[in-house]
């Protein structure tokens, strides 16, 4: 197919091509401040992982911004970043030998994202379960999480119900 210069408008002169420069937007994690330096995530992984290893509700609450806020698929609503410690409790009570596991990590400007694994044993059989939280950081502290995980296991074993693949190959 060949087009003519009627089908250009008339333009007898060279076609160029101009590039076109792409500004990119801007993540909402970088308006709050600098990006976050790779000692400060690592700073931040770390007690995080640890605050975890000792179930302590301090070291999580220190953690925290004041308006910091958590989502979460295992609780019925977001809970307020000063609410955690009783969290940790209600939790510690329901599964006395819950242990949370840091598998990996990786941030960008003020966001942080940990994938882990959480086990613990019932009825004699090891029961576990993996997630990801992404962390907005505000002034080195979590000023949102949001825990993604596949619940359908826990909903299976909290109702005694065998949890069925949804395609067999």
């Amino acid at each position: 197919m060949t087009i003519s210069h009627r089908a250009l408008g008339e333009w007898s002169g060279p076609l160029i091509a101009r590039p076109v420069t792409a500004i990119p937007l801007a993540s909402p994690s970088q308006t709050w401040r600098r990006p976050m330096t790779n000692e400060e995530v690592q700073d931040f992984v770390t007690r995080f992982a640890a605050a975890w290893a000792a179930r302590d509700g301090n070291a999580f609450l220190e953690l925290w911004h004041p308006d910091g806020l958590l989502h979460t698929p295992l609780v019925n609503r977001p809970v307020a970043g000063n609410e955690l410690a009783r969290l940790l409790e209600v939790q510690t009570a329901a599964a006395p030998d819950f242990v949370w596991q840091l598998l990996d990590w990786t941030s960008r400007g003020d966001v942080v994202i940990v994938e882990w694994q959480t086990t613990r044993n019932v009825h004699g059989e090891r029961f576990s379960w993996r997630g990801v939280d992404k962390f907005r950081i505000k002034c080195g502290k979590i000023i949102e999480e949001r825990v993604y995980s596949d619940t359908a296991p826990l909903r299976a074993f909290r109702s005694g119900e065998k949890l069925e693949p949804i395609t067999t190959l």
